[in-house]
């Protein structure tokens, strides 16, 4: 998505050509494929890894870090190396997502008009809201030390990386659209005065 705003805004000439059908087919597969193999790396290393500790995780659905918690001491260094893989590819997708929104900021902001520049921003700003918010609660999950963990915290982050951004990305989209915006507006409005009539 952000090659997809970098070309609209940066390169909007040459839009069809660098975006065309087999670009995009490409590079669907290539972050399915990517996700794909990093699921089953996760996957198969998990179900390799043999448990000491019993099998009931504290969450209510089965979280990486909550199995490796329950697996012997050495089984961590089978992991390291799929957390490598995994740091890698998302750092190499941020490092990308960055570099495409620099580029797109350095345009906008040389736009001369402020309404140009508000439509180019209002394309850009759900999309960086939402990866961020996913990559910050994620990395957090992944990589916070253990002397800060409880069952509590690590529960609300999981929940904040895993149902957050795909509950919120529909409504963070879609809050462009004027209907919408006027319709969240009366819901609001209404709800305050039937507060004020209690």
């Amino acid at each position: 998505m952000a090659y997809d705003r970098y070309v609209a805004i940066c390169k909007p000439l040459h839009y069809g050509s660098l975006l065309g059908s087999r670009a995009c087919a490409q590079m669907a597969a290539a972050a399915w494929g990517s996700g794909f193999l990093n699921a089953v790396l996760h996957t198969a290393n998990t179900f390799s890894l043999p448990l000491c500790q019993g099998n009931a995780v504290d969450q209510f659905f089965c979280e990486i870090p909550q199995i490796l918690k329950l697996s012997c001491s050495g089984a961590y260094l089978r992991e390291f190396g799929v957390v490598v893989f995994s740091i890698s590819v998302l750092f190499g997708c941020s490092v990308f997502i960055v570099i495409s929104y620099i580029q797109i900021f350095r345009v906008v902001l040389r736009v001369p008009s402020e309404q140009g520049r508000h439509k180019a921003f209002s394309m850009c700003l759900p999309h960086l809201a939402v990866v961020s918010l996913f990559t910050s609660t994620a990395m957090f999950a992944y990589l916070k030390p253990s002397s800060i963990s409880s069952p509590y915290l690590d529960l609300v982050v999981a929940v904040l990386y895993s149902v957050v951004p795909p509950a919120v990305n529909p409504l963070i989209y879609s809050m462009r659209n004027q209907e919408l915006r006027d319709a969240v507006r009366t819901l609001v409005e209404y709800t305050i005065l039937q507060r004020i009539r209690l």
